[in-house]
């Protein structure tokens, strides 16, 4: 069995995926988070697609797709989830699981609560859609927010640095060394293309009206209740702990596990993830 590397056109933007596993098995759609892509769940997929059909895109401007000019592309999360609806519809994904992780999430949950009828289950790593999740790191962004001006701009671009994207990955591990360079450097070749820095500012002053769905998004789980297993490294800068275990506030059956790791549980506890995320569907799904 093999990963398989595709790009479709959606809304003529070329869409990078990585596809793999059996169509007539569950699917489980991957969505990234920031600053990477799909590569993010490079081994996830090898373990999972024995026995799930998994797809994990890239959105505009991250990874392999398209970086259409900001000009020319609204860079919203509004937008991502209405450009990720046409990817589904394309692929003709009738039912899915969705795992989500960090801007995966406001995409995801925009999807479900739009579509709850194709929502099996949701894993969120590190997804946050609780203000009480919202740790100090947000605060410079907070500011930005708040007076959206050159000085304020300009005191968020280091979230765009390759000092800080090799942070993200690191800090809050137990073992740096086990981190592969390979992913911070992957990252930030994307973060370095001309024009991407105004594409991921652009982002980061819309995450604000990501705040603005979450009450929509506690609606949602809260009438349809799709089972909720929650997988989250504890030690996140930007998403903590209290934004994991607030699921369980809308949520009746919501697995909560709380790993001692960093933003990118994957990288650190993978096995573990595989075993949780395995257990949990198949106790779901069957």
């Amino acid at each position: 069995m093999l990963v398989k590397y595709k790009t479709i056109s959606v809304k003529d933007v070329n869409i990078f995926y990585r596809e793999a596993g059996n169509k007539e098995n569950p699917t489980i759609l991957l969505l990234h988070g920031f600053p990477s892509s799909s590569h993010m769940y490079r081994n996830l997929i090898t373990e999972l697609m024995d026995q799930f059909h998994i797809v994990a895109p890239d959105y505009p401007g991250f990874g392999n797709s398209d970086q259409p000019k900001i000009e020319e592309f609204d860079y919203t999360f509004d937008n991502f989830a209405l450009l990720i609806n046409e990817f589904v519809q394309e692929l003709n994904l009738e039912k899915f699981s969705i795992y989500v992780h960090d801007y995966g999430a406001p995409v995801g949950f925009r999807l479900a609560s739009k579509h709850p009828e194709r929502i099996q289950a949701i894993i969120t790593q590190n997804g946050n859609a609780y203000e009480e999740g919202l740790l100090s790191a947000w605060d410079p962004v907070r500011s930005y927010w708040e007076n959206p001006n050159e000085e304020n701009k300009n005191k968020i671009k280091f979230l765009l640095s390759a000092d800080f994207t090799k942070y993200q990955y690191t800090k809050g591990t137990r073992n740096s060394e086990l981190i592969s360079p390979d992913a911070w450097n992957m990252d930030q070749l994307v973060l370095d293309r001309p024009g991407n820095d105004e594409i991921q500012l652009t982002l980061q002053y819309d995450y604000r009206n990501n705040l603005k769905q979450y009450p929509n998004w506690h609606d949602f789980f809260r009438a349809y209740q799709p089972p909720t297993l929650v997988i989250w490294g504890k030690n996140d800068i930007f998403f903590g702990p209290k934004g994991a275990l607030a699921f369980q506030n809308d949520l009746n059956d919501c697995e909560v596990h709380l790993l001692n790791t960093g933003h990118f549980p994957l990288e650190e506890e993978l096995e573990k993830s595989v075993y949780l995320i395995k257990k949990f569907l198949q106790d779901r799904l069957n």
